[in-house]
């Protein structure tokens, strides 16, 4: 197994590209499935999700072939309509094969997804979705299995708002005889770009960005050429690495219309985010103020960003509130932050972080992706060598992460 070790304390200076959006390549993956022609995706980045899907896909019958930072997909033929468990244990977002499968012949079955271990995140929605397209769903020994002879528009609603039922709804309707209206639909980026995609696919969409998603399903999709937006989260990590190390990054790459809420924390912190173009830079005071975050779905503050700028937050001067409103169980990088030093209190869905503290290295443990970016964070602040455990959670959205971090000044080594 594999560790990142840290030599820290390191202040961040440079420049850095960002990546394309793992949460919109996925996707993007599989609404290749929808037709036999070739779709051609650039700035896919080069992360085990991927990989994981590009499997997936090659044992549904596709052909995957990736070269650099561009995939081809061509699924002529639809051979095994089934993702085994041991292709989705370790990923969420493999359940989103279903709804093209279903919608291109009818059928779809797979085993109940893995992931990280962040919280409840229920496949109902993605059923219920499914069943008001026509469909007849089941879930039987851990595996759903979806059937119908012929997808039919319809109203679909989603309470609470969810990013991939919202998407594996639109992948299924795109096909579907008549008109499907999507209500309280996720508003994320990647939603957009997966419509953007679909358009260029044959496929009717608007609304895209909305809460309310309309579809006029089409008889067929053909291939298209299509580019991966960049990676908010990822481009948020680095801002939050730079701003806790008192350093100097230029961010190029990245949507900052995407980042509307973290941008706005880091200069109520006293960051300067200077926008310009595509790219954003980063200049951090010697002293930051404490910050009151709260996750909420887009626009609101990513989810997936709250752990990185909890580790920002033990830098900052005073008590910084950090409230965890989208899923449960996503603090478990407390205790290894505490370990190094940190001052936090968990009281519910709320952490206290009473900041600034001294870190110090240690050996810690990665339990999901976005509390190893946190730990990565923490390390090239701490003083003293940092062991970052089970970086195989960060390998899952993180391209090349040591690398980059190292051409900014970081000292970081991929260990055995």
């Amino acid at each position: 197994m594999e560790k990142f070790r840290i030599e820290g304390p390191t202040r961040l200076s440079g420049r850095v590209r960002i990546s394309g959006a793992k949460n919109a390549a996925l996707p993007a993956f599989a609404a290749a499935l929808l037709t036999s022609e070739p779709v051609h995706l650039r700035n896919v980045p080069a992360v085990a999700d991927l990989q994981t899907m590009a499997r997936l896909l090659q044992h549904v019958g596709a052909t995957v072939s990736v070269e650099g930072s561009e995939a081809c997909i061509e699924a002529r033929m639809i051979e095994t309509p089934e993702a085994p468990y041991d292709l989705v244990k370790t990923m969420r977002a493999s359940v989103l094969v279903l709804g093209p499968l279903l919608a291109r012949i009818g059928f779809a079955r797979a085993s109940l997804p893995g992931g990280c271990a962040i919280g409840v995140r229920p496949i109902d929605l993605h059923m219920a979705a499914f069943e008001r397209l026509g469909a007849s769903v089941s879930l039987d020994h851990g595996d759903i299995e979806a059937k119908a002879p012929g997808l039919r528009g319809g109203p679909i609603s989603f309470d609470p708002v969810s990013v991939t039922g919202t998407e594996n709804a639109m992948l299924a309707a795109v096909l579907a005889r008549g008109t499907t209206r999507i209500e309280n639909a996720a508003r994320e980026p990647e939603v957009q770009d997966l419509a953007r995609l679909l358009t260029a696919m044959g496929a009717q969409i608007t609304g895209a960005g909305e809460r309310e998603i309309v579809i006029e399903g089409v008889e067929r999709l053909h291939g298209a050429t299509h580019d991966v937006i960049a990676d908010r989260i990822e481009a948020g990590t680095y801002a939050a690495a730079a701003a806790a190390t008192g350093g100097e990054v230029r961010i190029e790459g990245a949507e900052t219309a995407f980042l509307a809420e973290p941008i706005r924390t880091l200069r109520s912190m006293g960051v300067d985010a200077e926008a310009s173009g595509g790219s954003w830079t980063i200049r951090a005071p010697r002293n930051l103020r404490a910050c009151e975050i709260a996750t909420s779905p887009y626009p609101g503050f990513p989810t997936d960003l709250q752990a990185q700028f909890m580790a920002l937050a033990i830098r900052a001067e005073g008590i910084s509130t950090i409230t965890e409103n989208i899923f449960e169980n996503r603090f478990q990088h407390v205790p290894e932050l505490d370990r190094m030093g940190g001052r936090i209190r968990v009281e519910g869905n709320r952490a206290r972080v009473e900041g600034p503290s001294t870190l110090l290295g240690a050996s810690v443990m990665a339990t999901d992706l976005r509390a190893s970016a946190s730990l990565v964070i923490a390390g090239l602040c701490a003083e003293g060598r940092t062991l970052v455990d089970r970086i195989y959670h960060l390998d899952r959205g993180y391209a090349r992460m040591e690398e980059k971090l190292n051409a900014l000044g970081a000292k970081i080594e991929r260990v055995r």
